[in-house]
C-alpha cells in the first residue's frame, strides 16, 4: 500500500505551514539571494577580465575552479536552508539567522557533500566542456559544435538524475549529523529508490510558478521560493515517515 503523500497534499501542507512564517521565510530568501548575487557578481567580474578577450586554457581552468569554489560555498547555504525549512515543517520557530546554520554546525560535512555533488556535475558536463574548448580553438570544425550540443543534452540529463539521487543529503545531515558525508550520500541514494520520478514530477510542476515569477519582475519569487522550499522539505519528511511505516 502506498503510504506516501501526493504532490497536491505536499503543496497543501506547505501553504498551511507557511502561515505566520512568511516574514522570516521571505527574509531568508532575500538574504540568501543577495549573498549568491554577490558571489556570482564576483564570478562574472573575473570572467570579464579573464575570458572577455582572447581565451586561453589556463584562464578557463581558473574560471571553472572559481566556479567550483562558489558551488562549495553554496553547499553551506543549502545546509542552512534545509535546517530552516525543516524547522518550519516541524512547527518550530524559524529565524532568518538559521540559514547560516551550515556555517556553524558540521560545515565540514556540508562541504564534503557539496564537493561530491559539484564533482559529479562537473564530470557530467566535462565532455561538453572539452568539445566547447575544441570548438573555440577550431571554429571552422562544426562537428565539435554538434558534439558539444549532444554532450550538453546528455550531461544535463545525467546531472538531473544525479541531483535527484542525492537530493535528500542535506536534509539527512540535519537529522543524522552523527553520520559521515559518505554515509549521508549513500542514505540519500537508498531512500530515493523508487521516488526519483515522484520528485521529478513535483519539481516540473514548479515551472508555471517560475514563469509567473519571471513575468512579475521576480517579485513573485519572494513567495515562490519559500513555498517550493517548504514543499521539498515536506517531501523529505514524508519520505522518512513513509519508510518508517513500511518497516
Amino acid at each position: 500500500m502506498n503510504s506516501f503523500k501526493s504532490s497536491a497534499e505536499l503543496k497543501g501542507m506547505a501553504k498551511e505551514q507557511l502561515f505566520g512564517n512568511y516574514g522570516n521565510a521571505v527574509g531568508a530568501t532575500v538574504v540568501t539571494g543577495l549573498i549568491m548575487m554577490v558571489m556570482f557578481f564576483i564570478l562574472e567580474i573575473f570572467s570579464a577580465f579573464t575570458i572577455g578577450g582572447s581565451v586561453s586554457v589556463p584562464q578557463l581552468i581558473i574560471y571553472f575552479l572559481i566556479s567550483f569554489i562558489v558551488s562549495l560555498f553554496n553547499g553551506l547555504l543549502t545546509s542552512g536552508k534545509a535546517f530552516f525549512y525543516l524547522k518550519i515543517t516541524c512547527g518550530q520557530p524559524a529565524a532568518i539567522s538559521d540559514i547560516f546554520y551550515g556555517f556553524r554546525v558540521y560545515p565540514d560535512k556540508a562541504l564534503i557533500i557539496q564537493f561530491f555533488l559539484s564533482l559529479f556535475t562537473f564530470v557530467c558536463e566535462l565532455p561538453m566542456i572539452i568539445f566547447y574548448l575544441l570548438y573555440i580553438f577550431h571554429p571552422e570544425n562544426v562537428v565539435y559544435l554538434l558534439l558539444m550540443s549532444i554532450c550538453s543534452v546528455a550531461g544535463s540529463i545525467a546531472t538531473i538524475i544525479v541531483s535527484l539521487i542525492f537530493s535528500q543529503s542535506f536534509y539527512l545531515l540535519q537529522d543524522f549529523p552523527q553520520y559521515s558525508a559518505k554515509e549521508l550520500l549513500n542514505m540519500s541514494l537508498q531512500i530515493m529508490k523508487g521516488h526519483k520520478g515522484r520528485l521529478f514530477y513535483i519539481v516540473v510542476s514548479f515551472i508555471p510558478l517560475y514563469i509567473l515569477g519571471t513575468f512579475s519582475c521576480c517579485i513573485a519569487f519572494l513567495w515562490i521560493v519559500p513555498y517550493t522550499n517548504t514543499i521539498m522539505a515536506n517531501f523529505y519528511m514524508d519520505l522518512m515517515r513513509g519508510r518508517s511505516g513500511q518497516n
